[in-house]
């Protein structure tokens, strides 16, 4: 269930609607003169992201829908939010408005990771290096790359708050997409975090998981994690595999073990993924390791041929 971070570390015109995994969370600003959302969360979440903005905004209108980065979990409730607030103007960053335009689901990693997202209208562009204004303050735009080569971050000079997306957890970061690929991505998240380190951030809101204030030891530990890939792409590799197979797990909440080969074969990053790195093993016996890797991690619970979420 969806939770409201602690008051205590926001200035008063900002809710942060914290979301399960399989949802980003969603940050509602309601100022004098309007209000928007940044980040929508997941499709099949969606008719509760209405239901949670519109209690939130308690008789207002939704004014406008702002996305850090496409990918399925953050912009899943754009196509539910403009249906149910008619003229309601979306903001993207400008690396896929082509693609949104001409709606092409595999450019935009919906086909390739096996997941789903209604087609949604883009308004106007969210450009790095500019500033947006949000609950009457004005918030610069970040390129922050790494995650997502189009990503961006948010912040907030003056109380020194950050939406940093999936560029920074409270504990690690976002699957380098870009690296399963075959594109050189790591150094751009080592970039992004030095991004984030120079704005000194008081607050940061991720994109998923709590708000938390302790910005220097959630970097410190992403550059562990990341000069752990650096030198093992191995284990990113492994670790975006079973990222994968638990973000559709949450979205199943059970399947055969039948089921998920069927999906695996369908999904091209799985295949990129076990070419690339696990071509000496069989398809079905590193599917089986994966999913005894998520049970024993505690994050999925196996009855037999049944794969169950926990």
């Amino acid at each position: 269930m969806p939770t409201t971070a602690p008051h205590d570390l926001l200035p008063p015109e900002i809710t942060v609607l914290e979301r399960g995994w399989l949802s980003a969370n969603n940050i509602l600003f309601i100022g004098h003169h309007d209000t928007a959302i940044v980040d929508t969360g997941y499709c099949s979440h969606a008719e509760q992201t209405v239901d949670l903005v519109r209690g939130a905004l308690a008789g207002r209108r939704l004014d406008r829908v702002l996305n850090t980065h496409l990918h399925s979990d953050h912009c899943g409730g754009n196509a539910a939010l403009q249906k149910a607030w008619p003229g309601v103007l979306t903001a993207i960053p400008p690396g896929q408005a082509d693609h949104v335009r001409q709606w092409d689901a595999y450019a935009l990693s919906y086909t390739p990771t096996g997941q789903e997202c209604p087609p949604f209208r883009a308004d106007t562009l969210l450009m790095p290096g500019s500033c947006v204004l949000l609950g009457d303050k004005p918030w610069q735009v970040h390129a922050a790359p790494g995650h997502d080569p189009h990503s961006v971050v948010l912040f907030e000079p003056q109380g020194r708050v950050l939406i940093s997306a999936d560029a920074l957890w409270e504990n690690g970061f976002g699957v380098v997409f870009p690296e399963l690929e075959g594109d050189d991505a790591f150094a751009e998240v080592a970039a992004t975090l030095d991004v984030i380190e120079k704005l000194s951030p008081q607050v940061v809101i991720p994109g998923h998981g709590p708000v938390f204030a302790d910005a220097p030891r959630a970097i410190d530990g992403a550059r562990r994690r990341l000069d752990g890939f650096v030198r093992n792409p191995g284990k990113h590799a492994l670790y975006a595999a079973k990222v994968l197979l638990k973000y559709k797990l949450l979205e199943w909440q059970q399947i055969s073990m039948a089921d998920l080969t069927t999906w695996a074969q369908a999904t091209p990053y799985f295949g990129m993924l076990r070419q690339a790195h696990f071509g000496d093993q069989p398809e079905d016996a590193w599917l089986q390791d994966l999913a005894d890797d998520l049970v024993r991690s505690g994050a999925a619970l196996r009855q037999g041929e049944i794969l169950h979420n926990v």
